[in-house]
């Protein structure tokens, strides 16, 4: 999959809309850090960014997770 923007406010809006956090991948998943943690550990989630206190994930990674795909 290959994305091209055209603007760098196409780009701002793309990651608004389509990147989430931890926080907000907790809240959507309605789960712990720790569970989130395992998710991870275990191939179910991948972080597209890990950074010192955070990561970064596709917000349809996880609404399919929830979803249970």
């Amino acid at each position: 999959m290959q994305l091209i923007f055209n603007s760098r406010e196409e780009l701002e809006r793309f990651i608004q809309n389509e990147i989430v956090d931890t926080s907000e991948a907790l809240e959507i998943l309605g789960c712990s850090r720790q569970n989130l943690n395992d998710l991870i550990k275990r191939g179910k989630i991948k972080p597209i960014k890990e950074m010192k206190r955070d990561r970064l994930f596709f917000k349809s990674d996880i609404l399919a997770r929830k979803e249970g795909r």
